[in-house]
This record gives structure tokens, C-alpha cells and sequence, in this order.
């Protein structure tokens, strides 16, 4: 059978398009989050002298160094929920730490606990991934949601044992079971500050730095020091994950993201919303991201679902609140905020709004101090904070934590006091900041609906009382003591 000639440019215009999509659809990019748990980043790309970490560094250097990323809270399920939905987590009222869970570490809650479902619509991260055609895996295993969930439905691919990473990467079998050209989805999940002993001892304790907040007492070195050891150790993990990539011939069409979901353990970083809890390190390497540089604008967790997503040529959906960084055109944030809710069964409420100068926080529950019971109280360290406490041992800047009160509110200075020691909120000279970061507070609180600001559901109090017990020590629980009696607990 003869054809014209324009019939001829036709079919030979279809092939090539057809050979362009099967093109493109081999050639989405891999994406890789390398999760750190509990790290600071005192790290020797952000200039930290103590350590070398030259595997981060170079990391880092290869793609994008963040200087100003800021996590959405200062415990991990709090953050991890936000991040795997794009969205902040008093948004959807997925804010309280360990919530929405049917048991507890291996206790059932009984019909009665939070049961906490993400909004009609709204749906993780690796199921998006998954319905895109991409092959989705979590090494280590860790999801740590404060809603209802079905990893069978996120993953494709969850190791065998739970624990952190990175064996199961390192061996290839995350991604074994893909089919030929299928692009994936993973998390690595690093122990980093949870490494414990897995960590050698290796950093001097004498010669650590010690942040004016804290005495200067063996007991915080050790803490300190111990966290520089984690480092080290996480170092030589990522160095692990970026081998296996080469190895597998999958790091050059693979975009990594490498970032910490909040500060290490110690009091006032972890669980808290000052500088040391929620700025963090990330960074971002791979196909489409120019070597060598530094940001220094305002970055969110919820704007790595975002990024994700557009980097991979996948539709962002509206639900999310975050924002792809990595966009031609993007407009850099004026502000990030971050919450502080319940965490295990110490109730706190306190809202922090970044704005590339200040810092100001809002403390609602001013009934409480800082230091109220929490699942630190056993620690050495904490017990001998409380001895210093008790006898008048600590000075006045370790007071703005470690007194019996706190402030309403906090405005700090960030280009000059990065340890935010100094509270601006009743100088008159910082009077119309302090307002206009009341404003943006204000303005933000009502735009997203956040749902941190009133006390939990009966269920989810109860629950909160059936999982410790009498460590449950703060008022709103009163109001469901007797539903817990009435259960026989």
C-alpha cells in the first residue's frame, strides 16, 4: 500500500512522539529523602568547627545548601505528619504527638481512643507516588503519623525488620522489586541522635561548645558531645547511601533530599520551637539542581511534598499548603511557622512565626513552666537541671527555660541573638515588630484553621490517659478521669 507523503510526515511525527513519551516516562527522576532523626546540624558545611562530615558536606555541596529550613513542630510524628502531606499539621488536626493510634506499644486502646482520619481528598505522599506509576519504599520503616494510615497502600517496599537505615538501602533491595525504567519514591530513615551506643565515643567532651542556656556542667557535655558522635556515624551512613546509588547506576537521575525532622534531644531543642528544635539542615542534590549553591530565604517542611511532586512532573493538589521551592518564579516566603502541642502527655501550646529577622513566639499556657513534666524527667541531666533549679544555681539567661515562669510572649533579634536569650516583646523600641508579628500570627491562625488551639477530644484525652497513666498530671485530663475509672483502668 502506497502513502502520500503527508501521511508519511504523520505517522513518522506520531512515532517520535510516542519515542519522546517512552523517553520521558524512563527519564522521571528518582526521588530520595534521607530522613535524619533527632539531628542538629552541626555539621561542617554550616560551618560547625568540631566535626568533619565530609560525605554531608560534599552532599551539600554537589546541590543546594538551606540555611533557613524550619521544620512545622519539634517532635517527629508531629513533623513527619505534616511533611508526608504537604500541609501543616494543626491544619488537619493531626498536631499532637502520637496520636490516632488503636494501641499503644503493643496496648490496645479499646473502641474508645482518637481515631484520627486525614480529610476527604487529602492523601500521603507515597500514595501519589504510587498512583503516578513510581515504585515507593521506606527503608527503616519509621512513619510516625498522627492519623490513620495504610502503609500496604504507601509502600511497595518496607523492610522485613523495623529500625533505622541504612541496611536494606545499602543492599539494593529497596529497590529490587521494580520494573525496568519504573522511577521511585523512597525514604531512608537515619537513626542520627538516637544512635546511642551504635554511635563510637570519639569527640573530647572538654572541648564542645556549650550554649549560654545551659549550665556548663560534665552532665551537658556529655550530652553534647555524645550528639557530635551521632553525627559522625550519620555521616558515614549517607556516605553508604551515595555509594549504593553509584554502585546501582541510579544517583544521577536521582534528586535526594537530606534533612533532619527537628533538633537533638536535649531540653529546649527537642519537642520545643526555639532555633535548636525546628532550623535544621537539608540540602538538595541530583538531576536539574545546579551545584554550589546557598539559600538562605525561609524554607518549610511542608514544602518538600511540594518539590517532590513537581520535580517528578506530577500535579500538586491544592490541598497542599506548601510550595515548590525549587520552581522557576518562586516567591520566597515572608514568614514560616511552627507549633508546639501535646507531646506523649505533657500539655503545651505554643506558636513560633519566623520572619527573616525576628522570631516571635507565643506561649498560650502560661499556668505551666517550661520545664513541667515530661518523659525527660529520668535523665541524669534533668534531674540535676531540677537540683540546679531548686538551689538558685542557674543565671539569668538559663532562667528564660529553666525558671518557674514563662512569658506570654517572645520577640528575638536572630541576626544578633541567635541563641534567643534576649526577649525584645516588652522593649519599646521593638514595639510596632512586635505587633506586625502578632498580625502575621493572628492573620495565619485564622487563614489555616488551626486546630492546636483547644484542648483534644474526650477520646483522645482518654486515650492520652490510657497510654501513661498516672504521668498524666495536667488539668484537661480531669475532665476524663472518670471515664477511664468507668472503663475499670
Amino acid at each position: 500500500m502506497a502513502f502520500s507523503a503527508a501521511v508519511k510526515r504523520a505517522i513518522s511525527l506520531l512515532g517520535l512522539l510516542v519515542a519522546l513519551g517512552q523517553a520521558q516516562a524512563v527519564e522521571r527522576p528518582n526521588i530520595l529523602w534521607i530522613y535524619l532523626e533527632d539531628v542538629s546540624g552541626w555539621f561542617g558545611c554550616y560551618g560547625d568547627p568540631v566535626i568533619k562530615t565530609p560525605h554531608i558536606d560534599r552532599l551539600a555541596a554537589s546541590g543546594i545548601r538551606f540555611d533557613r529550613f524550619y521544620t512545622p513542630a519539634g517532635v517527629c510524628s508531629a513533623t513527619r505528619s505534616a511533611i508526608i502531606v504537604g500541609a501543616m499539621q494543626t491544619s488537619l488536626g493531626i498536631h499532637n504527638h502520637r496520636s490516632g493510634r488503636a494501641a499503644f506499644r503493643g496496648k490496645d486502646l479499646g473502641p474508645v481512643y482518637d481515631d484520627i482520619r486525614l480529610p476527604k481528598g487529602v492523601r500521603t505522599l507515597p500514595e501519589m507516588f504510587r498512583a503516578a506509576g513510581y515504585w515507593t519504599f521506606n527503608e527503616g520503616g519509621k512513619d510516625d503519623y498522627n492519623f490513620r494510615h495504610d502503609t500496604a497502600a504507601m509502600y511497595d517496599f518496607l523492610p522485613r525488620k523495623r529500625g533505622w537505615g541504612p541496611a536494606a538501602l545499602v543492599a539494593g533491595d529497596c529497590w529490587k522489586g521494580r520494573k525496568k525504567g519504573q522511577p521511585f519514591f523512597g525514604q531512608v530513615q537515619l537513626g542520627g541522635g538516637k544512635l546511642g551506643r551504635r554511635a563510637p565515643k570519639v569527640i573530647d567532651r572538654g572541648k564542645v561548645p556549650v550554649p549560654p542556656y545551659y549550665p556548663d556542667i560534665p552532665l551537658v557535655r556529655e550530652e553534647i558531645a555524645h550528639h557530635y558522635d551521632c553525627l559522625l556515624k550519620t555521616d558515614e551512613q549517607v556516605g553508604q547511601i551515595i555509594a549504593a546509588l553509584k554502585r546501582d547506576g541510579l544517583y544521577d537521575n536521582t534528586l535526594i533530599f537530606c534533612f533532619s525532622d527537628h533538633g537533638y534531644k536535649l531540653h529546649r531543642h527537642k519537642q520545643f520551637v526555639y532555633e535548636g528544635g525546628i532550623r535544621m539542615p537539608m540540602m538538595v542534590a541530583g538531576p536539574g539542581v545546579a551545584a554550589g549553591q546557598v539559600r538562605n530565604d525561609l524554607i518549610s517542611g511542608i514544602d518538600i511534598a511540594p518539590a517532590s511532586l513537581a520535580a517528578a512532573g506530577i500535579g500538586v493538589p491544592k490541598q497542599m499548603e506548601g510550595a515548590d521551592f525549587l520552581a522557576k518564579g518562586y516567591t520566597k516566603r515572608k514568614f514560616v511557622v511552627a507549633a508546639r502541642d501535646r507531646c506523649d502527655y505533657t500539655i503545651e501550646r505554643i506558636r513560633a512565626l519566623v520572619t527573616p529577622r525576628f522570631k516571635y513566639l507565643r506561649n498560650y499556657l502560661t499556668d505551666r513552666p517550661f520545664m513541667q513534666p515530661s518523659y525527660k524527667d529520668p535523665w541524669p541531666v534533668s534531674k540535676k537541671f531540677r537540683e540546679m533549679m531548686a538551689n538558685g544555681e542557674m543565671n539569668e539567661t538559663q532562667l528564660v527555660f529553666f525558671g518557674p515562669k514563662k512569658a506570654p510572649e517572645e520577640l528575638y533579634d536572630l541576626a544578633n541573638d541567635p541563641h534567643e536569650v534576649r526577649n525584645l516583646a516588652n522593649d519599646p523600641k521593638f514595639k510596632k515588630q512586635l505587633q506586625r508579628h502578632r498580625r502575621l500570627l493572628d492573620n495565619w491562625i485564622t487563614e489555616t484553621g488551626d486546630q492546636g488551639l483547644k484542648t483534644e477530644s474526650d477520646p483522645g484525652l482518654l486515650a492520652v490517659l490510657k497510654r501513661w497513666g498516672a504521668k498524666c498530671v495536667n488539668p484537661e485530663y480531669d475532665r476524663v478521669r472518670h471515664l477511664l475509672e468507668a472503663e475499670g483502668e
